[in-house]
């Protein structure tokens, strides 16, 4: 924990956070009318999402490294300067490649957010890290919920182009900010960044980085099963319009919002590790009970998103803890460590949403789910228990 620079204020890494998830999905209600302005069908517009994705876990890699030898203030200010640049390109662009192009550009703000993580780390110990983690992780739920709403006021207010003039100025505004509130806190820097990247295999072999860390990605795992399936589910089973749909969806978001303010009041009090396999608990629990209203032929719609909600509640108890743990397994690794813990957990959820795909169909896939987005919970759980296993009986690595 660094004592020679006073942490930031919750608020300036909260409205981080939020930037940093805010513009993967504010723009969507507009990809159809995007497609039209530039001309393209809207399969090649959709890959404003995966290239940003793409772009956004290889940095999640990168940028970790970077604030451990640099510091993280630079490694802040330099990501949301690029996004500022690249949002301004992407307003401008005249043709679709130009606007993909300053769209991965633009994936420069998402590993801010595991970079604040590490200031959050820097500044605390370990319990109270995972409290004001929580605090940050409702940011990161709350920003895309209400993103997408946001866009599409914008849009048939103003056209498209107004989401990222928004993206713009909330970038200039965190930018200014970050300038004037975040001191420099990483005060165990490495030599070199050869050095940094070579320090890798040092956290790789640690067995209580890859437990948090699993713990994280089979939870996050889980959440984008859900995202995957719940689409095919509500509208072969229950034949949702896709408003009443959006709503429901929504639903598993809130309950990460509620998990979320709850490990932010509870974790430095309950402990790490008690709540990140109480809130593992509670996602098997909710997902048996779906599959068990499911058997006893209770076919209603909120048998299905009810007990979803678990899940996103227990992510927000967990995922807190979870980031607070593999961030702390190496303290002069601390930005390497939340970067490529969220590498993972991106992984983790490309993983399981893949999976989730290849085995729903319409006939199957209201109980396909909830298997799927079960087994996914339980791996998490398997992690959660372990990493707490060792926390009893390992020294500090």
């Amino acid at each position: 924990m660094s004592q020679s620079a006073p942490a930031p204020r919750l608020s300036t890494l909260i409205l981080l956070a939020a930037l940093g998830i805010l513009p993967i999905n504010i723009f969507l209600p507009s990809l159809t009318g995007m497609a039209a302005d530039f001309g393209v069908s809207y399969g090649v517009m959709g890959l404003s999402l995966a290239a940003y994705a793409a772009v956004s876990a290889c940095l999640q890699i990168v940028m970790g490294p970077l604030s451990d030898r640099y510091g993280r203030r630079p490694v802040i200010l330099w990501g949301t300067g690029i996004f500022i640049v690249a949002t301004l390109g992407c307003i401008f662009a005249r043709d679709v490649w130009t606007f993909l192009a300053f769209r991965m550009a633009q994936a420069a703000i998402a590993p801010t957010y595991a970079v604040a993580l590490a200031v959050i780390r820097d500044t605390t110990d370990k319990e109270q890290a995972a409290s004001r983690m929580g605090y940050v992780a409702m940011a990161w739920a709350l920003a895309p919920m209400l993103g997408p709403s946001f866009g599409g006021l914008l849009d048939e207010a103003f056209g498209w182009r107004a989401s990222f003039w928004f993206l713009a100025a909330a970038g200039i505004a965190v930018f200014a900010l970050c300038w004037a509130d975040l001191r420099e806190t990483n005060d165990n820097r490495a030599s070199t960044l050869a050095a940094q990247f070579r320090a890798y295999p040092e956290l790789l072999g640690s067995v209580r980085f890859w437990a948090y860390a699993l713990c994280m990605a089979f939870s996050v795992g889980a959440f984008y099963a859900f995202l995957a399936g719940a689409p095919l589910a509500a509208c072969t089973a229950f034949e949702m319009s896709p408003a009443m749909l959006g709503l429901a969806m929504g639903s598993i978001t809130g309950g990460f919002m509620l998990g979320s303010f709850l490990a932010g009041r509870f974790s430095s009090r309950v402990g790490l590790t008690t709540m990140l396999i109480s809130g593992r608990l509670i996602a098997c629990f909710g997902l048996l009970l779906g599959l068990g209203l499911h058997v006893s032929g209770i076919d209603h719609v909120f048998a299905l998103f009810g007990p979803c909600m678990f899940v996103g509640l227990s992510n927000g108890l967990t995922m807190p803890s979870a980031n607070a743990g593999a961030i702390s397994v190496r303290p002069q690794l601390v930005g390497s460590a939340a970067g490529l813990a969220g590498a993972l957990a991106v992984a983790g959820g490309a993983a399981m949403s893949s999976i989730t795909g290849a085995v729903l169909d319409a006939e199957n896939a209201r109980y396909a789910l909830l298997l799927v987005m079960l087994a996914s919970a339980t791996l998490a759980l398997a992690a959660a228990l372990y990493a707490s296993h060792l926390e009893r009986t390992l020294k500090p690595q």
